[in-house]
Formats: structure tokens, sequence, C-alpha cells
């Protein structure tokens, strides 16, 4: 059974982007406009890092990774 690599994500409220980096991922930092193109972006990269980093096992053709998303908000009471 392959490992599931962790990637984190988060809104910036700021930039209007998702940020992603990754927990089990070194090197990983990218950013997209929508969740959508983050996690296309996330499926070529996060192989590309493992390799370049020595840490994809020999012989894996499909590498499992969890999107782990936050986004943070004020609420306001009425009245």
């Amino acid at each position: 059974m392959s490992k599931t690599y962790t990637v984190n994500a988060f809104w910036d409220g700021e930039a209007k982007v998702w940020c992603a980096e990754g927990v089990d991922v070194p090197g990983l930092c990218t950013e997209a406009s929508s969740i959508e193109a983050l996690m296309e972006k996330l499926e070529v990269m996060v192989p590309e890092m493992l390799e370049a980093n020595g840490l994809l096992p020999l012989g894996e053709e499909e590498v499992p990774f969890e999107l782990v998303s936050r986004i943070s908000a004020v609420a306001h009471l009425n009245g």
C-alpha cells in the first residue's frame, strides 16, 4: 500500500489565492485562484517534488495525496 502524502492549503484573502504547502513533500509551495486549479497543479507537482527529493518509492506509478484546506472568516452579530 502506498503512503498518502499530506498537503495543506489555505485561502490568502489579501492575495485572493489558495496557497499549498507540502507537509510530507519537501519544497512544495504553490498557489492558484481556485481549489480546483490548485488540485490540478498538485497532481503534477507532488510526484515531481517527491522524485526531485529522492522520496518517491521505486516502481510507484501512483502517488496518493490528501489536500487539507483551511479558510478563516469573521462573523458579525446582527443588531
